[in-house]
């Protein structure tokens, strides 16, 4: 899953030939300034602009659009660039926008080359500037990570370059406004607004056709993401499509399929990961035998994939994605029934002949049907693509594996100590307002790239049913160990190790189940001097295999050196630490996931209060997780907040001390 990044927020950049793409409501002007140690740019020629578009290992474009695709290859630049700032900035063009708060927010994305994105950033809060520094890729001590900035100058690209420690800055933003005007290559055009596209996908839905140019931004696109196919005659519009949506088929091309759509062209909703599985049973059909009546029934494992673990686990993102795109488009068609329905009632006020009597009562009550008319369009639509998913989801949900399946499926209790690493694992499951029975698993790549954070503190949801915030923190602590104990099971013998740091020793029963099985590579620290102790065992871990592994010799490392994958839980955060703890703590928030030391919070933002911004950065590198379902998760595709749900053992059962023995079991055997 792409990691979206909030200002000032680290990600590791996991390869060193990527991509920055840029995308803006109106045409922006992209670069790139390269920097030393101490963070001075030496120079006109450490800037990458549309004048000077090709440095060693950076190249931009050399007009302004509102898509750039910057090219990085970080291994190509010079030894002393120690960090690359990528800027963006409003051209001085005639009759466009003068300030970055005039239009929609920009969004800057780190990618490889094939596109898979590895971070996000949107540059929310923007105002009266008019140049900012979106991104910034950093060496530290050798690896190269990304940071998101965001730091905006209301004097423009000037201030920004003088900032970056040029001498002659002003000369440098007029040569860069000169190559601009100059450019012979057209602006790509501004990308449509979410509002107007979103008014558009719901007028599709609700069979009103605004008409478009041919060409035109507003083409309706199949989008990389939906797998949901239409019915016969639906004309289902999308809203917010994912970027590099394809153009649909002719009619009568090849592999043309779905409804007809006000354009003319048919809209393929099948998913890209996903593959036509046949029946076992029976041989292959043709796709005109296929039943006219509605899609074939789904299949586990409908996807592509090299394993079964593989397909399903894209199939799982595909059900997320489908369900993401056929809500947005079910708001969309509701707020285009609302704002249509305002707009024919401010057409009859407007009128003093129609403004009273039976003429404006007869006007509103049209004005009111059309309304419900075009919702109840709407939700037709998505309850037949609910429909589907939730056949799809019964179908899914019994043949996944233990490290992707609930607690409560039968795979479980058939559970055998795995041989190799899944590649990932459930944390929880995910759903919408709209659709409450439907739960998508909420799977997460193993090795973990970033820290857990279960947040203990109250949320929204949890005020009306927790009246007691020691039950809340003892579910958080619930959720933690069962979290951990799916690590333990998903992971082969020997490859994963569970640390536990309780100051107060106040998480004695919540722990019994990894504690009573002998799962923990040791008891529980407690203390000032447990925490000192473990914290800068792992510490010392973590330096050591960042020096071989940088120096080329991991087969240096000290005999005895545990080099398994830990996870360490730390209890009631911040209680019993000290600066120093704090720190180690943020050290291996940073550097851990590399070297496999990951961290699993259990904690309440307000005890940490007095630390103040000091924790900020400790905050934002982890993944908040809540021990009730709570709607603080929100995908870049197109901005839900989704409500998580963790997936904990249901009461009496006894699949989880069953599985810890048999963890246990062959660990003793291992060793």
């Amino acid at each position: 899953m792409t990691a979206e990044l909030v200002r000032g927020q680290n990600h590791p950049l996991p390869r060193n030939r990527i991509e920055i793409r840029i995308s803006a409501e109106a045409p922006v002007v992209a670069g790139a300034t390269l920097a030393d140690e101490s963070g001075r740019v030496g120079g006109a020629d450490r800037v990458a602009h549309p004048g000077a578009p090709t440095l060693p290992g950076i190249e931009v474009s050399r007009q302004a659009a509102a898509e750039h695709r910057l090219a990085v290859d970080l291994d190509a630049l010079p030894d002393a660039v120690h960090r690359v700032s990528v800027l963006i900035a409003l051209p001085d063009a005639p009759g466009g926008p003068s300030r970055f708060g005039a239009v929609a927010a920009p969004r800057a994305a780190v990618t490889g080359l094939d596109g898979t994105e590895v971070a996000g950033y949107t540059l929310a809060g923007l105002d009266a500037e008019s140049a900012v520094v979106a991104l910034e890729l950093y060496r530290r001590q050798g690896a190269w990570k990304i940071r998101a900035v965001g730091q905006g100058y209301a004097a423009g690209l000037t201030a920004l370059l003088i900032d970056q420690g040029l001498p002659q800055a002003a000369e440098l933003a007029r040569a860069i406004e000169d190559a601009v005007a100059r450019g012979t290559a057209r602006s790509v055009p501004a990308r449509t607004t979410d509002t107007e596209r979103s008014r558009r996908a719901a007028a599709s839905v609700a069979g009103d056709h605004p008409g478009t140019a041919a060409g035109s931004p507003y083409d309706l696109q199949a989008p990389d993401t939906g797998r949901v196919r239409p019915g016969p005659s639906d004309g289902l519009g999308e809203a917010a499509p994912a970027p590099g949506g394809v153009r649909p088929p002719a009619p009568d091309a090849p592999g043309a399929t779905g409804a007809a759509t006000p354009t003319g062209g048919p809209v393929d909703y099948t998913h890209p990961k996903r593959r036509q599985a046949p029946s076992p049973t029976a041989p292959a059909a043709p796709a005109a035998s296929a039943p006219a009546d509605g899609p074939a029934p789904p299949v586990a494992g409908d996807a592509v994939g090299w394993s079964m673990d593989e397909r399903l686990y894209n199939q799982v993102w595909g059900m997320f994605e489908d369900l993401a795109r056929t809500t947005a488009a079910y708001r969309s068609a509701v707020d285009f029934a609302e704002s249509r329905m305002e707009k024919e009632l401010d057409q009859v006020l407007s009128d003093p002949r129609s403004r009273l009597g039976s003429v404006g009562d007869t006007a509103r009550e049209a004005a009111q049907a059309r309304q419900a008319q075009l919702v109840d369009q709407a939700r037709a639509v998505l309850d037949r693509d609910l429909t589907q998913l939730t056949a799809e989801s019964e179908v899914v949900e019994p043949a996944l594996p233990p490290a992707y399946a609930r607690w409560d499926n039968p795979v479980w209790h058939g559970y055998q100590v795995p041989t190799e690493p899944p590649m990932a694992v459930r944390l929880g499951d995910l759903h919408l307002p709209e659709s409450v029975p439907l739960r998508i698993p909420m799977l997460v790549r193993l090795p973990l790239e970033r820290g857990l954070w279960i947040d203990s503190g109250r949320t929204a949801t949890s005020d009306g049913d927790f009246a007691d915030s020691g039950e809340l923190r003892h579910l958080a602590l619930r959720t933690a160990v069962e979290l951990a104990a799916r690590l333990l099971a998903a992971h082969p013998v020997g490859e994963f190790g569970v640390q536990v740091i309780d100051p107060a020793g106040a998480a004695a029963s919540a722990l019994a189940p990894l504690t009573g099985t002998g799962v923990l590579a040791g008891p529980p620290a407690t203390g000032a001097a447990g925490v000192a102790d473990v914290l800068g065992r792992l510490t010392e871990r973590v330096d050591l295999v960042q020096m071989a592994v940088r120096g080329g010799a991991p087969d240096a490392l000290p005999p005895g050196l545990d080099t398994s994958r830990q996870l360490l839980i730390v209890n009631d955060f911040p209680h019993g630490f000290d600066d120093r703890a704090v720190t180690q703590l943020r050290y291996l928030a940073d550097e851990g996931p590399g070297v496999g030391v990951h961290l699993l919070l259990v904690a309440d933002l307000e005890d940490a209060a007095a630390y103040g911004p000091l924790l900020d950065p400790l905050w934002r590198s982890l993944m908040r997780l809540t021990p009730v379902p709570d709607d603080h998760l929100a995908d870049p595709w197109v901005g839900h907040a989704w409500t998580y749900e963790p997936c904990l053992v249901p009461a009496g059962s006894q699949v989880l001390q069953q599985v810890l023995t048999q963890v246990a079991t062959a660990r003793a055997k291992y060793m």
